[in-house]
């Protein structure tokens, strides 16, 4: 019989485009061979709105949370939101700015996405990005032709992560879920510019 595979939820909330995160985040797990880190990737998060629609998807499947916020107070909420569930949170940036400012005698600027280059490439990655977000989970599907890739997929098959990821690189993701009973937009049927790729579930 085969060995039950080992596996964990890894949320990851940035305020830019979470890729300092992702690193960081894959660094880590890749020590631990035997615990595969789900990952859930919440980038451009930067409103107290935002930060709570977040952590009700982190209530559904709870993990460790890393995070990369530079607004001190959406910050405290997050490790206040943590301490209540009782999760571990860590902020990834802040234990590296405590010992610049203390090298450096002055305290961070606190610029969100500081670390990014303002360059035609940096600016279509969040193009991207804006455009996954609000297409997640077959949100405005009239807008399928504008979409770079569809994903579709029935639930539980990483639609939501993989979306992102794309985006991450510039590329315009849309997903749809697949539900018993329910048709697809006949926007999706109708496309004619996406690349369209299924998601399947194996067991």
């Amino acid at each position: 019989m085969n060995k039950p595979q080992s596996f964990f939820h890894l949320h990851l909330i940035s305020d830019a485009t979470g890729e300092t995160l992702l690193a960081a985040g894959r660094a880590a797990s890749a020590q631990y061979k035997d615990a595969r880190a789900i990952e859930h990737i919440y980038p451009l998060i930067r409103t107290e709105k935002q930060v709570t629609k977040v952590f009700e998807d982190i209530e559904e499947e709870p993990g460790i949370i890393l995070y990369t916020v530079v607004d001190q107070k959406l910050a405290r909420g997050i490790d206040e939101r943590c301490a209540a569930m009782g999760l571990p949170c860590v902020s990834v940036l802040e234990p590296v700015l405590t010992v610049f400012q203390s090298y450096l005698g002055t305290p961070a600027g606190r610029r969100v996405g500081a670390q990014h280059v303002l360059d035609a490439e940096y600016f279509r990655r969040i193009d991207a990005l804006n455009f996954t977000m609000e297409h997640d989970d077959g949100q405005l599907p009239a807008n399928m032709d504008d979409a770079d890739i569809v994903l579709v997929g029935i639930s539980r098959t990483s639609k939501t992560p993989t979306s992102i990821y794309l985006a991450n690189r510039g590329i315009k993701t849309a997903n749809i879920p697949i539900v018993l009973g329910v048709p697809v937009p006949e926007s999706l049927v109708d496309a004619r510019r996406p690349l369209i790729v299924g998601l399947v579930a194996t067991a």
